[in-house]
C-alpha cells in the first residue's frame, strides 16, 4: 500500500497518492473506455493496488486514516484524468465514507465496510430506482423477512455503477409485513446472490457519457443479505437518523468534488488550446484574443469559488458541525452549485478550443458528454431548490 498511513503523520499530499504518471496513463485509457464502452478494470488494479479503496478507513484498520475533506481533493484530481473512473470508485468511497462519519461519532455499525475496503471488498450504491424520487425516504424494493433477522430483496435498481466488479452490493427496501412496518431497511449483499440467480445484472449501459461506470440495472429476485448485514430498519420518510445523514453528506460531497474535477480539466484543456492555436487574421495565439480571454476569466472566475466550498463542507462534516435542519440545503446546493458551474464551464471550453472539440473522440468532447450526467444524480435541480425553498421559506402550506 502506498497511500500515506495517516494524515497526521505527514503532511497530505494529493500528487503522492495520485501521481502524474497515474493519472496520464487513466486520462489515455479513458478515451478508450469511453469509446468501446468498457469498464476501467486497469484503473481499478492501480487504485487497489495504491490503497486508494482504503483512504477513508482509520490507519489502526489498515487504511489511509484519511478524512472527507482529503478525500474530496483527491476526487477531484482523478476526475480531471477520468471522470468515470472518478465516479465509478465515488460509489465505493460513499460507503467508506459513511462507515467513517458514523464511527467519528461512535457508531460501528458499518465496521465490516471498512475491513472490507482494506481487504480489497468493492461496495457499490444500489439506492436508485426508476420513478422514486423519494430516494432514501422510501422505496419501491419489497424486503421480505426471512425468519432469522436477515431479509430478502425484490426489485429493480437502476444506475448501479461498479456493476461488473462489486463484491458487496448496499441497496434499501420495504419491508411491509413485520409487526412494526412499513419499515425501511438498509443492507448489505454479496455477489455470490448473483451465482445463485438471485441478483441478475442486466447489459444495458450504453449512455451519452460516463460510460465507464458500467452504471447498469439491477434485478434483484429474492435476493438475501444476511442477518449482520442489516444495518438499519427505520420508519419511512424524512428522520435524523445518522445513517440516512451519513449517506447524503457524503454522496452529495464527493459527487459534487467529481464534477468540479472535470471543471477544471476544461479549463486547463481550454488554456491549452488558446496558446496552441493561432489566428490567421491576427498571427497571434488565440490567448491573446480579447474574447478568448473573456471566455477563460468566466470560466475561472466560476471554478474559483468551487473548491473553498467544498473544502468548507467537507471540514465540517469531518468536525461534526452542527448546522441542524440547514444541513440538507447546504448539501443539496454544493451539488446543484458544482454540478451546474462545470456544465457552465466545460460550455464555455468547448467555444474556446473550437470545431475539434465537438468530434466524439476529443477529450472535450467526451468532457462535454459526461458533465450532462450531473444533473441525473440526487439531488436533482427540483430537489435541491425544493429543499432550499423550504429552508428559507419553511415549508409549503398545506
Amino acid at each position: 500500500m502506498t497511500v500515506s498511513p495517516s494524515p497526521a503523520a505527514a503532511p497530505f499530499d494529493p500528487a503522492a497518492i495520485l501521481p502524474d504518471d497515474l493519472l496520464e496513463r487513466f486520462r489515455t485509457r479513458a478515451a478508450a473506455h469511453d469509446r468501446d464502452n468498457t469498464f476501467p478494470e486497469d484503473d481499478l488494479a492501480e487504485l487497489r493496488e495504491r490503497g486508494y479503496l482504503a483512504i477513508l478507513v482509520p490507519a489502526d484498520l489498515g487504511g489511509a486514516g484519511l478524512d472527507l475533506a482529503a478525500a474530496s481533493v483527491l476526487q477531484q484530481r482523478l476526475a480531471t484524468a477520468a471522470p468515470a473512473t472518478a465516479l465509478a470508485i465515488n460509489m465505493h468511497l460513499i460507503w467508506t465514507g459513511v462507515a467513517k462519519l458514523l464511527a467519528d461519532r461512535g457508531i460501528d455499525d458499518l465496521r465490516f465496510v471498512q475491513t472490507g475496503a482494506v481487504a480489497g471488498e468493492v461496495f457499490a450504491f444500489g439506492i436508485s430506482e426508476a420513478g422514486n424520487d423519494l430516494v432514501l425516504f422510501g422505496s419501491d424494493t419489497e424486503a421480505a423477512p426471512t425468519g432469522d433477522g436477515g431479509y430478502a430483496f425484490t426489485g429493480t435498481k437502476i444506475f448501479t455503477t461498479l456493476s461488473p466488479v462489486w463484491t458487496q452490493l448496499g441497496l434499501h427496501g420495504l419491508d411491509t409485513t413485520s409487526p412494526d412496518a412499513p419499515r425501511m431497511v438498509f443492507a448489505f449483499l454479496s455477489r455470490d446472490e448473483t451465482d445463485a440467480g438471485r441478483v441478475r445484472i442486466r447489459d444495458d449501459w450504453d449512455t451519452v457519457g460516463m460510460r465507464g461506470t458500467q452504471s447498469r440495472t439491477t434485478e434483484l429476485h429474492g435476493a438475501r443479505a444476511a442477518a449482520d448485514r442489516v444495518v438499519r430498519r427505520l420508519e419511512p420518510g424524512p428522520q435524523p437518523d445518522p445513517l440516512v445523514f451519513g449517506i447524503f453528506a457524503v454522496f452529495e460531497l464527493l459527487i459534487a468534488s467529481v464534477y468540479t474535477g472535470i471543471a477544471r480539466r476544461a479549463i486547463d484543456v481550454a488554456v491549452a488550446t488558446a496558446h496552441r492555436r493561432t489566428s490567421k487574421k491576427t498571427g497571434a495565439t488565440y490567448s491573446q484574443d480579447p474574447d478568448i480571454r473573456w471566455r477563460v476569466a468566466e470560466m475561472g472566475i466560476a471554478y474559483d469559488a468551487l473548491p473553498p466550498q467544498l473544502a468548507a463542507i467537507a471540514h465540517d462534516i469531518d468536525a461534526r458541525t452542527d448546522h441542524g435542519a440547514r444541513w440538507f440545503a447546504l448539501l443539496s446546493g454544493l451539488k446543484h452549485r458544482a454540478v451546474t458551474t462545470a456544465k457552465q464551464i466545460v460550455d464555455e471550453a468547448i467555444l474556446v478550443a473550437g470545431g475539434a472539440s465537438y468530434f466524439s473522440g476529443s477529450e472535450l468532447g467526451r468532457l462535454y458528454r459526461d458533465v450532462l450526467a450531473g444533473m441525473f444524480h440526487p439531488s436533482d435541480p427540483e430537489s435541491a431548490h425544493a429543499t432550499s425553498a423550504t429552508a428559507w421559506l419553511g415549508p409549503v402550506e398545506k
